[in-house]
């Protein structure tokens, strides 16, 4: 039985190793994305070039799109050159991207009204995961248009779920991003006290305080690794979409709001794309002090 032919859209740190992923699935893979470069490695290893994402939806059964915010994915869907401008009646439209849960059910209900369903299914695990193809997938949407992407979803995750995707994903990033601070306050208390970190973090493994933030970031902040798996001012954009859904559903996100503001101020420093593990660093300049891994 042939595959069904895939459009990609949006193939950044997360996007690239995702439709390199689907190419190696044996996908027939269109992809667009706004730099030339990713394209052209991506059409190196099969893929086929669109040069807009109204091609993309003339050509493609099946299209994904992985962005950055909800105002790109409203513009690719709804632009004068977008997807909805050129879908087919009966595409399968798959939204990876972290945004809004308020555009989710927008774009969804226009692409309804074209004969289409969409289903959002943002990912965790960073772009690690995506490279491993062992990705968390939290899949929004009509239980028919689940099941039959789910061969797509099993090449791309390890971890796929059906649920209220983007307010699952905001879940999500609301526990890794104030797991990530509470972590650099610990670390940075032990290097303020004359304590070594690596070893009270290598202690706290060990116990109830052990968790995959403790032992990979705050891995990275001993390595003074910031090199972006995923970068702070994109968590900061999700914090605030979950500050949103907060006030939308009357729900106090108090650690929330102070965990993004700090995100916000390391984007006002200029320090937006280090790795979100280089919260720390707001943190030890607070404190005077700079983690020494010792081990």
């Amino acid at each position: 039985m042939n595959k069904p032919i895939l459009g990609f859209i949006g193939a950044g740190i997360m996007g690239k190793p995702m439709a390199r992923n689907l190419i190696k699935a044996g996908y027939p893979l269109i992809v667009h994305n706004r730099s030339r470069a990713a394209v052209d490695e991506l059409s190196r290893e099969g893929a086929q070039r669109a040069a807009n994402s109204n091609e993309v939806a003339a050509r493609a059964d099946i299209i994904i799109t992985m962005l950055p915010d909800s105002p790109d994915v409203d513009l690719v869907y709804t632009g004068a050159n977008g997807i909805l401008s050129g879908v087919k009646s009966g595409t399968l439209l798959i939204d990876m991207s972290t945004i809004s849960p308020a555009v989710a059910r927008k774009l969804a209900g226009e692409a309804k009204k074209l004969g289409c369903d969409m289903l959002d299914a943002p990912v965790s695990g960073g772009e690690a995961g995506a490279i491993s193809a062992s990705l968390s997938i939290m899949i929004g949407g009509e239980l028919a248009a689940v099941e039959g992407a789910m061969p797509i979803f099993e090449s791309l995750g390890k971890n796929i779920v059906h649920v209220a995707g983007q307010v699952t994903k905001a879940a999500n990033q609301m526990v890794v991003g104030t797991t990530i601070a509470i972590v650099g306050e610990a670390l940075v208390l032990a290097a303020k006290a004359g304590v070594d970190p690596a070893k009270v973090r290598q202690a706290l493994l060990g116990g109830f305080a052990q968790s995959k933030i403790l032992e990979a970031h705050g891995q990275k902040m001993l390595d003074r690794n910031f090199k972006p798996g995923f970068r702070i001012r994109l968590h900061e954009k999700d914090m605030k979409i979950a500050l949103a859904a907060g006030f939308e559903y009357g729900v106090p996100l108090m650690v929330t709001g102070q965990v993004a503001q700090m995100m916000n101020a390391m984007k006002s420093m200029g320090q937006g794309d280090l790795d979100h593990s280089g919260l720390v660093k707001l943190i030890e300049d607070m404190a005077n002090v700079e983690l020494a891994h010792n081990e």
